[in-house]
């Protein structure tokens, strides 16, 4: 297990640029979905957000929509994400394989699978609306939910519950599992993007 300070820390000195990371991320997040399910025929809906965890929403988008039909839910404001995920929102952005809706155009039961790619480690503090009667309402969804690294609304060091967060019924997480996810393990599956931990000096 591993805490958010060592996380970003391996990140930071793994000497492999973020966009490669994000890029990895998306595809096995992919590649973890391609494996699990028939992806033919399923409606996917991804929910980003302005950090790195939406990054990784948006590249995994680009790879679904190869295999089947993808809407994102992009809640945020494009001038606000930071320089990897913005980049991987234009790659998206006029891809006609993929709708990026509008929170007004959703109906959650419309989908297969909801992918949570709000807030990953980032999370502090209480959520505040939009974001958290969107939580609330992915949450009342039947629909199969994945979250991309941690449950939005959870801690990922102490397993803290926010005034909302979203109940997985599978986390792909990145590297290894977060030490607040502890009680989630049986729910996890752990997605290798390319970083190697160094042994101790």
């Amino acid at each position: 297990m591993i805490s958010t300070q060592e996380m970003r820390a391996l990140e930071d000195n793994c000497g492999i640029p973020r966009i490669v990371l994000m890029e990895n991320a998306g595809k096995t997040i992919y590649n973890i979905l391609k494996e699990k399910f028939d992806l033919k025929d399923r409606r996917i809906l991804i929910v980003p957000y302005h950090g790195n965890n939406g990054g990784d929403g948006f590249v995994a988008a680009r790879y679904l929509a190869d295999d089947t039909e993808v809407d994102v839910l992009f809640v945020g404001d494009d001038s606000k994400l930071k320089k990897e995920a913005l980049a991987n929102f234009k790659k998206i952005e006029n891809n006609e394989k993929i709708q990026i809706l509008s929170l007004e155009a959703v109906d959650f039961s419309d989908y297969d699978i909801i992918i949570d790619a709000i807030f990953g480690i980032g999370i502090d503090g209480e959520i505040k609306d939009p974001l958290a009667t969107l939580i609330t309402n992915l949450g009342k969804s039947k629909t199969y939910k994945v979250c991309v690294d941690v449950p939005s609304g959870i801690n990922p060091d102490t397993g803290e519950k926010a005034n909302v967060f979203f109940e997985p019924d599978l986390i792909i997480t990145m590297h290894d599992i977060k030490k607040g996810l502890e009680g989630y393990k049986d729910k996890t599956i752990i997605a290798d993007i390319g970083i190697k931990t160094m042994p101790p000096k």
